[in-house]
């Protein structure tokens, strides 16, 4: 069962930001799960949410900044005990740096709010400028973006982000629209769902694990891998029951 770092190493660290990956990859951690938005200038970032003040010392929508006026922008706000200031990466920083790491990455495109324009083409772009098309995977709760990802790089995974209330025949869904993997709320796999998934050989990544007995009934029920804001938890863990 693959540690999917849930932006990051999250749970002790900034989320989305090139600490929180670093931290993760220590942690020993298989793979990054990261949220990408496209900036006013088009420029492709890493970011969760749409609107910023959460986590970042800005406001007002992603879309409406340049990236010179997000990179400004403490993106740990949050986390003042730990370092003055991080910023907002770009896509393209993370994948340069990823290259050289041995771990996989499972990129959310932020499509479900506002549809940025080609930013399916924009990530593909830079996802095989980097030469990762082999250790990356798409998701989404905007469905339509993962077919795009698939007609610009069918050799790519994707993986189908559903709410906490699940979908009905998910794993027939999934292996309909070629996504090979379904990406649900811990909370909301059922029963159906499970063996919907393993009639159709889909794959379930679950969001977000984040204590010791929703971990234990992951593994038990053989999920391929587990999306969590704690890697170095996890990984000790499965360690022991490896």
């Amino acid at each position: 069962m693959k540690v999917i770092a849930h932006r990051g190493y999250s749970g002790k660290y900034p989320e989305n930001t090139m600490l929180a990956f670093e931290k993760a990859v220590e942690a020993g951690c298989d793979e990054i799960e990261l949220d990408v938005h496209i900036t006013k200038d088009g420029q492709v970032v890493v970011c969760h949410d749409e609107v910023l003040g959460r986590t970042v010392d800005g406001a007002g929508p992603v879309k409406d900044h340049t990236y010179e006026e997000l990179r400004q922008m403490n993106a740990a706000r949050l986390y003042p005990q730990l370092t003055e200031f991080e910023r907002i990466p770009l896509f393209e920083e993370y994948c340069a740096w990823a290259a050289g790491q041995n771990i996989s990455t499972n990129v959310e495109l932020k499509t479900g709010f506002y549809y940025y324009e080609e930013i399916e083409e924009k990530t593909a772009e830079i996802v095989k400028r980097y030469g990762l098309q082999a250790r990356m995977m798409f998701s989404s709760f905007n469905h339509v973006s993962l077919l795009r990802m698939k007609q610009l790089l069918p050799e790519c995974e994707c993986g189908a982000l559903i709410s906490r209330f699940g979908m009905g025949n998910a794993g027939y869904y999934c292996n309909r629209y070629g996504f090979e993997c379904y990406h649900p709320d811990h909370t909301g796999v059922t029963d159906e769902i499970l063996e919907s998934c393993r009639r159709y050989g889909i794959r379930i990544n679950a969001w977000t694990v984040n204590d010791m007995e929703d971990l234990a009934k992951a593994y038990e029920r053989g999920y391929a891998g587990v999306i969590t804001n704690y890697p170095l938890e996890c990984r000790e863990w499965l360690s022991k029951k490896e």
